[in-house]
């Protein structure tokens, strides 16, 4: 929970001021400039790292640790103690501050400390213990915040405090850190307490999933058939996930959840689960999976036809797609929905085998209005050889500041076409 603000450093570089303040695009920015000179090891992302979690600005913590801040670096005094972080309700920040390079700074009982900590805001509920805490009567603030890259949870504010709402997700995370195996119902408990964008719906599906054995998998089985929205909605995103972690497709919860997502997408009728159900088969190539993402081409659900194009393209141990697949990518990559479109041009970019019509496809998307529409038939064409994708990426070129992560991949496939193609022309 916090009451106030850190003070500034006195002598801040561009890119702490920019994590203080929050600024997420303009630290992005900073990054990128940081590509193009020598290299100076990660003491201005660590110090931005340190400037964020003071400001508790966890998104840009948690992106600043996956882009090079080095926490090691920085003295235990310089960010906030565990006990404070838990009590903040951010998931992000309890994880930035026991990343595993740092987390032998907590002896085994301070965590069970913290553990207990995050448990007490739990069951007593946020606005409950927030209102226990400030003895304040008044009307509580809700806003919705980004906590990590992915995920997002309440904020509340009372007076001068302010405080989120994800003790549920930071008491898994440190159970999890102190060997503590959470009972499974419990943890769909704790998941349904949350919508599924919050942290906490993460935290459980990831777990269980990554347990591997009959009580999860029959939890799943279980969810699936309830009549709560909700619960069918883990339920999938549970069976997805089994599946996306397996180590090969012949695994048996692999499997098992493949033949159960299929027959579950014949039977499902909210678009929003049914969405999750087909995602769950979009990195299974087979004529099953195929057929039941076929059968789902025409739906009114623009959620639903993008997670049919997702799925539809082919996976890196498999060269062929059926034809009925390929005139069904034709069709989503001139679907009335941009994000469909990209999801089928991503699929068709997969095939990768130099099909005239799917590169005529993918060549018409080079004038959509929408750049990122333009960019993923950059790469489409790209992978599929065709020399259409130079032109294309010199106009795209240079990729905008702030989002060269997410553009430079279409780009720099076109690079490497006009490469090979150099090499091959002129040995």
């Amino acid at each position: 929970m916090r009451t106030d603000g850190h003070a500034n450093g006195l002598l801040e570089g561009p890119l702490t001021a920019a994590a203080r303040a929050g600024d997420t695009l303009r630290v992005k920015q900073l990054l990128e400039e940081r590509r193009h000179q020598p290299y100076q090891g990660s003491d201005d992302e660590t110090a931005a790292f340190t400037a964020a979690v003071q400001s508790f600005h966890t998104d840009i913590a948690d992106m600043l640790l996956r882009l090079g801040a080095d926490p090691r670096r920085v003295a235990p005094d310089e960010l906030l103690s565990l006990r404070e972080a838990v009590d903040s309700g951010s998931p992000a920040l309890v994880e930035a501050l026991t990343a595993s390079d740092i987390r032998d700074r907590y002896p085994t009982s301070e965590l069970e400390e913290v553990r207990d900590l995050a448990r007490t805001w739990h069951e007593a509920g946020t606005e409950a213990e927030l209102r226990r805490r400030t003895g304040s009567p008044d009307a509580i603030a809700h806003t919705r915040v980004q906590d990590d890259e992915y995920y997002t949870v309440g904020e509340l504010t009372l007076g001068t405090m302010t405080v989120r709402d994800g003790h549920g997700a930071i008491l898994t995370n440190l159970e999890e850190m102190l060997a503590i195996r959470t009972p499974c119902e419990e943890l769909i408990t704790r998941a349904l307490e949350r919508d599924a964008k919050h942290t906490a719906w993460a935290q459980a599906a990831i777990i269980l999933s990554h347990r591997r054995e009959q009580e999860s998998w029959a939890a799943a089985e279980t969810l699936r058939t309830a009549t709560d929205l909700s619960r069918r909605l883990f339920g999938a995103k549970l069976m997805r996930l089994f599946e996306l972690f397996a180590d090969s497709h012949e695994e048996e919860y692999c499997v098992l959840a493949v033949a159960a997502l299929t027959h579950w997408s014949a039977e499902e009728t909210d678009p929003t689960v049914l969405a999750e159900v087909l995602l769950g088969l979009s990195s299974y190539q087979g004529p099953r999976a195929e057929a039941a993402l076929l059968a789902h081409l025409g739906h009114q659900d623009p959620g639903v036809r993008q997670a049919v194009a997702a799925g539809l393209g082919t996976s890196s141990d498999s060269g062929h797609v059926s034809g009925e697949a390929r005139e069904a990518l034709l069709t989503l990559m001139d679907d009335p929905d941009t994000d469909v479109r990209i999801a089928a041009c991503c699929s068709a970019a997969d095939i990768a085998d130099g099909d005239p019509a799917l590169t005529h496809a993918m060549a018409a998307l080079l004038d959509h209005p929408d750049r990122r529409v333009q960019l993923v038939a950059v790469y489409g064409l790209a992978r599929h050889d065709d020399e259409r994708c130079v032109q294309a990426a010199q106009r795209l070129s240079p990729p905008r500041p702030g989002f060269h992560e997410e553009e430079s991949p279409c780009l720099e496939a076109a690079w490497r076409y006009a490469w090979r193609h150099e090499q091959e022309t002129h040995p």
